[in-house]
């Protein structure tokens, strides 16, 4: 199936993300992408390295003519988010990606497409790969684990560049050039505790939450989609007001950066008080398909009776779990003030799991504002420890502060205007961005982000436009032939 995206135009792109699409590259698992872009490297008789975490920089020569122009840092991450429907059989470490083209999309069956970053590094690869594209010098920096920490780009290798200029290829929307973005905090609630087993003249109930579109849980925040962990828990308080709840095994969700479309959760409860439970639980369910009905129009709520499960949480620690994930925020926490229609600061709720004598709730909080940033994570935080959990906070990345008098913003924004009749939507983004990360580094870089559109990114729905992808290439190789001169 996927010979019938290398057809598609420019075939050059689509072909390079064809073959990258067919090795497997899932966060921290990057062994063998690695490998493929060292040795695409090689073939290309360009010096290729690779720093000590797997970063891979591949440098190629200034075309003819360009040997004045300020050298080029090309950048995107190998890494993909590995997210996929619950009835598709997929192993992300050992299979590549299945694609088809549905109009002017091209997607994959029942997973995530990879298009993030595999469109931007596809490029980049096709752009080493040519011998009649007008370029500066170029350095391609490919970085991993971008998706589950940003690792790479943090521990990246501060010899191993010299350029000038960052053309970050990691952005979604194909008339935006970004020129800022959030930063971003792990926190992880966690308790162990010792599990009991059930009560006698007990019954035990399945519920699952499926359905649900999930999404960026930064590009995608602002949309009010429901959040399965969240929408799970108010039916579980509901169904807890009636009856005392002892969880057996909840899982929900997945990766920090999606937002949660799946949530299965096992309990028991006092057979005497069955059916105040069941009515609270269902008159709850109507209640959220009622207000989900014109953004979810897949969400599917159940609940089953199952055998009694041998071990649970008390009913005093469930509901103190139950609790906490009611009062733990979710969703867009500030717009920002300065730049309309941004999120500032948000959180999401993207992992719950109770299972082998251990909760443990994982958030991702975003911000452009650190101070804001650290007010969301000061209030999880008191939530969480009210509750009597341990915090934790861990992979914590800065923003990236905005330079609205950048010279290769002037000339990108240039090129688009000439292009196309028009200015492109020069923006801050809520994603997480390594660019604020690689100025870390390199602090006289001076950095761009733009992109192809692609909707659906961290998801099963993940899509790229194909119409788009021949705008951003074109528009790629215009910036290159006008960047300024030394």
């Amino acid at each position: 199936m996927n010979e019938e995206i290398r057809k598609i135009e420019p075939k050059t792109v689509w072909n390079k993300f064809s073959d990258l699409n067919a090795v497997p590259r899932p966060s921290k698992k990057e062994e063998k992408v690695r490998a493929f872009m060292k040795d695409f490297g090689a073939s290309l008789n360009l010096e290729t390295l690779e720093d000590k975490v797997g970063n891979v920089v591949i440098k190629k020569p200034a075309s003819s003519g360009m040997e004045n122009k300020k050298t080029v840092v090309l950048q995107g991450h190998l890494d993909m988010v590995t997210q996929k429907n619950s009835d598709v059989e997929h192993d992300f470490e050992t299979q590549g990606i299945e694609m088809y083209v549905d109009g002017d999309w091209v997607r994959a069956k029942g997973t995530t497409l990879g298009a993030d970053n595999g469109l931007g590094v596809a490029a980049i690869m096709a752009v080493l790969e040519s011998d009649n594209i007008a370029h500066p010098s170029i350095e391609a920096l490919f970085t991993v684990d971008e998706e589950t920490g940003m690792t790479g780009a943090k521990q990246l290798d501060e010899n191993i560049l010299t350029g000038d200029i960052l053309l970050n290829l990691d952005t979604e929307e194909d008339d935006e050039i970004d020129i800022g973005c959030a930063g971003g905090v792990d926190i992880t609630a966690s308790k162990s505790f010792k599990e009991e087993k059930p009560k006698p003249n007990s019954i035990a109930f399945v519920l699952k939450l499926t359905g649900l579109n999930g999404g960026h849980s930064g590009m995608d925040i602002h949309k009010g989609l429901g959040n399965a962990n969240k929408l799970m828990n108010r039916v579980l308080y509901a169904g807890n007001q009636k009856a005392e709840v002892q969880l057996a095994c909840t899982n929900g969700g997945g990766l920090r950066n999606a937002i949660p479309r799946e949530s299965t959760v096992e309990l028991f409860i006092e057979k005497s008080k069955a059916d105040d439970f069941l009515k609270a639980v269902e008159t709850e369910i109507k209640a959220i398909t009622r207000e989900y009905e014109s953004l979810e129009e897949n969400l599917k709520i159940t609940i089953d009776e199952i055998e009694i499960p041998e071990k649970v949480a008390s009913v005093e620690l469930s509901t103190k779990l139950i609790q906490a994930i009611y009062a733990a925020h979710n969703g867009v926490y500030r717009m920002s003030p300065d730049i309309e229609d941004l999120v500032e600061t948000s959180n999401n709720v993207a992992r719950v799991e109770v299972r082998n004598g251990k909760m443990e709730v994982q958030c991702l909080t975003r911000s452009s504002v650190e101070t804001n940033k650290q007010d969301l994570t000061n209030a999880l935080t008191s939530v969480f420890n009210l509750a009597e959990f341990d915090v934790e906070t861990s992979g914590e990345y800065p923003g990236w502060k905005p330079n609205p008098d950048s010279e290769i913003l002037k000339v990108v924004d240039g090129v688009y205007k000439d292009l196309h009749g028009e200015k492109a939507r020069v923006v801050a983004c809520h994603a997480g961005l390594e660019c604020g990360i690689l100025l870390e580094h390199y602090p006289n870089l001076d950095a761009v982000s733009f992109g192809p559109t692609i909707r659906g990114a961290h998801s099963p729905d993940e899509r790229a436009s194909i119409s788009s992808t021949q705008k951003f290439w074109k528009f790629l190789l215009e910036v290159l032939k006008n960047t300024p001169d030394k």
